[in-house]
């Protein structure tokens, strides 16, 4: 493939964050914006998630979770409404958004096995720059070398709030059980032994608590531009 005039000036973006902050939203804008490629690497933890459940694996069977995880073919395909995922040529998009993997995700995330081949699968995407990544562990583990880093936060309550507005009316849950299981997986995200939910040193602290999400993606194209005009 040629070079195009103009590669060189492309830098990849991490933003990484706690569950309910808003990344994978922001993320997908900001890449638009840019013109950049968008990653979503939760996508590819939940997808891991749902194989596991459909094949009766437990996060605490880690033989049989490595050799599920390296069987695996994920693809990620920008589709009009966000991304299309494929495993194995089967389009999960909706599937691995359901509340059975939502709940599960962050114990698969704590394997060691998922995390390197995934980890490994996520590099390579990024080798060519032009990539906007989110997760909880870009920044700190995947891609150190990004040229921005973004941590995105907000206040639990405020999390919560927003994943109340997302979720279907078919699914009783209260705001209060919402709170509840946001602070869990923050606990289970920050306390893990492999690649913990942390905030890298040279990472921009972005508190999104009270801006609407225009505004954070305003402030990390931004903060991108800058970062490009420093690096001329």
């Amino acid at each position: 493939m040629m070079q195009h005039e103009g590669d060189n000036d492309r830098m990849n973006i991490a933003i990484d964050g706690p569950a309910g902050a808003g990344k994978s939203t922001v993320a997908r804008k900001v890449a638009e914006q840019l013109g950049y490629v968008y990653i979503d690497t939760g996508a590819m933890y939940r997808a891991v998630t749902l194989c596991a459940q459909r094949a009766g694996v437990s996060a605490e069977q880690p033989d049989k979770l490595d050799q599920l995880a390296r069987s695996l073919q994920i693809e990620i395909e920008p589709g009009e409404h966000g991304q299309s995922v494929f495993i194995n040529g089967e389009e999960v998009t909706s599937l691995i958004r359901s509340r059975e993997v939502t709940l599960q995700v962050s114990h698969f995330a704590a394997n060691e096995t998922v995390r390197e081949v995934l980890g490994t699968m996520q590099r390579q995407l990024a080798a060519r720059k032009g990539v906007v990544m989110d997760g909880r562990d870009i920044g700190s583990h995947v891609l150190p070398d990004a040229e921005l880093k973004i941590f995105l936060t907000a206040s639990v309550k405020e999390r919560a709030m927003r994943r109340f507005r997302e979720i279907a009316d078919s699914q009783i849950i209260t705001l209060e059980q919402l709170e509840t299981e946001i602070a869990e997986r923050d606990r289970l995200d920050e306390q893990r032994d492999i690649s913990p939910l942390v905030c890298a040193s040279d990472a921009v602290v972005l508190d999104s608590t009270g801006m609407t999400i225009d505004e954070v993606i305003q402030a990390i194209v931004k903060l991108s531009r800058t970062k490009m005009a420093e690096a001329k």
